[in-house]
């Protein structure tokens, strides 16, 4: 029986990969050497997966669940930097830095990953130039989400980074069309995704309620006129 099983789970594996962005169209052959350099690791809500310097044992992609990755600054305050879902890998910088894992990475929810192992997949990059383009790639997409948050970061105020993330979800943020937007993350993690606390987030939502622009119902915010938003967030920024 353990044969079957052990076939299954490699065939899951294989799978998880196949729809990862950073295997996607990778030849069978190929998939079957990284499986064979990943293994399966499952987290409870609120468990760690790695602490900033920590030893570099591989990076990650998630097979189900959420993985927050942030810093804690010197004044105690978590600064998420992102939040992967199902398919998304992270942590692939890491493998050529000799000082460890950069930021603390920490399950949402009951969660399960896919560890590729360090030096499995360093020696198949060695014989997989194509495999190395790809993880540069996936690197140079962290990089601009990075800089994005960077970005909003920089804006005045909760209110204008508030509306200019709400903004950014709106397909056409010209329209007067109410948009529906479901948070998948708590608002404890989006505030701190937006450099604030959850107590001033709720009072913005409470704002802009006020001002006929949202309305909240649990997880749904529902921009009631996207121009109107838009309008608000060209002001804030004087334009």
């Amino acid at each position: 029986m353990a044969a079957p099983l052990t076939e299954l789970k490699r065939s899951v594996i294989i799978n998880t990969l196949r729809g990862c962005r950073l295997f996607a169209g990778l030849p069978p052959g190929d998939l079957e050497k990284i499986a064979a350099a990943t293994s399966v690791k499952s987290l409870a809500k609120g468990e760690y997966l790695f602490r900033e310097g920590d030893a570099t044992r591989g990076f990650y992609i998630v097979q189900r669940g959420a993985v927050n990755v942030h810093r804690v600054t010197a004044a105690g305050k978590e600064q998420v930097i992102h939040i992967f879902r199902s398919g998304d890998s992270f942590a692939e910088a890491s493998l050529a830095a000799p000082g460890g894992y950069p930021a603390d990475a920490r399950a949402l929810e009951a969660t399960q990953v896919l560890l590729v192992q360090k030096n499995g997949i360093l020696v198949l990059l060695k014989h997989q130039p194509e495999l190395a383009l790809r993880m540069l790639g996936s690197m140079s997409a962290h990089l601009r989400t990075l800089v994005g948050q960077l970005e909003d970061l920089t804006l005045k105020d909760v209110e204008t980074r508030l509306a200019n993330w709400l903004v950014k979800h709106c397909p056409n943020p010209q329209s007067e069309a109410p948009v529906k937007i479901e948070l998948a993350l708590t608002k404890r993690v989006l505030a701190a995704e937006l450099g604030t606390v959850s107590e001033t987030f709720s009072r913005t939502l409470a704002k802009f309620r006020a001002q006929k622009l949202l309305a909240v119902k649990g997880k749904l915010v529902t921009v009631l006129s996207p121009a109107k938003l838009s309008a608000l967030l060209r002001q804030n920024l004087g334009e």
